[in-house]
């Protein structure tokens, strides 16, 4: 039937030999599954309970879901094709669900690189220096999405109180608290940016022309700062958020909270931190215990 069923890939769909060495891959390895098997099953003895525990004997030899999936997609198409074809009396592929992929943990650039982006870098004082350390400190600090931090007006800053008005997705507000060295920050920069910088809007981030900032000029500034402070892969102002996020979770910031300061709609958004921060205590623990 295998046999069949990879010539019609051939002949009648014009499959790829890619394609067709890949579905012969996976239904070969089911075969010797089920020939290795004490019963000695045939493919027409095929079940759903039977499909299941190849599957999770699959995982047992350390396949990842998404080579699960694939797997599983070409014993889907053998049945659907021996169905029709009247070669089996039943398709028992067809009820089995395929396994969830795991989200990617987002990434982080650890709190003393960005200690030392921050304190030891010889900044000047420049509108350009003083500009890209005020931006990068106000991402690391309050969590805010580029768009956000791109939307901020002068306005928007109380100092007295020590927070922001910021306006989110679906123009939803709400109030983020910054700490001192925030507000000094902030201070500086505007009275070098009135200095510098002759604007023509309200726009607490001006470009070099006194225009509101670009999401792409902010990138690029994130980008070649976190260029040289960590080896992420990943190096964009979104890392920052997800940075802020760990590194409240870490110092002892409740989900609720971080939920709060984030914006985020449910806490589940927010608990994806929660698994960072055991993926990284995991790790410490490998390091350093001597028996792990």
């Amino acid at each position: 039937m295998i046999d069949q069923f990879l010539n019609y890939l051939r002949f009648e769909r014009n499959a790829s030999p890619q394609t067709v060495q890949t579905y012969e891959d996976s239904l070969r390895e089911f075969e010797s599954y089920l020939t290795f098997r004490e019963d000695g099953l045939s493919l027409e003895a095929v079940d759903t309970d039977l499909i299941r525990d190849w599957m999770e004997s699959l995982m047992d030899r350390g396949n990842n879901a998404s080579t699960i999936n694939k797997k599983l997609s070409a014993l889907r198409s053998f049945f659907r094709y021996a169905l029709k074809r009247r070669l089996v009396e039943k398709d028992p592929a067809h009820a089995v669900v395929g396994l969830k992929k795991p989200k990617p943990l987002p990434q982080f650039v650890r709190e003393g690189e960005m200690d030392r982006l921050l304190d030891n870098v010889e900044w000047g004082d420049n509108y350009k220096d003083v500009r890209a350390r005020t931006l990068l400190l106000l991402l690391y600090e309050t969590g805010l999405r580029r768009s956000e931090l791109t939307g901020l007006d002068d306005g928007d800053i109380d100092f007295e109180m020590g927070q922001l008005k910021v306006t989110g997705k679906r123009n939803k507000q709400r109030i983020v608290p910054f700490g001192p060295e925030l507000a000094e920050t902030l201070r500086k920069y505007v009275i070098v940016r009135d200095e510098q910088v002759k604007g023509d809007c309200d726009a607490l981030f001006l470009s070099d022309k006194g225009h509101r900032m670009t999401g792409q000029q902010v990138y690029e500034i994130v980008h070649r700062y976190l260029t040289g402070a960590t080896s992420l892969k990943k190096r964009s102002p979104h890392v920052l958020r997800h940075s802020f996020a760990t590194a409240m979770l870490n110092n002892g910031a409740g989900l609720e909270s971080i939920r709060n300061l984030l914006g985020h709609e449910s806490v589940s958004t927010t608990e994806i931190y929660a698994h960072t921060t055991f993926e990284q205590l995991k790790r410490v623990y490998k390091e350093a215990h001597p028996r792990a």
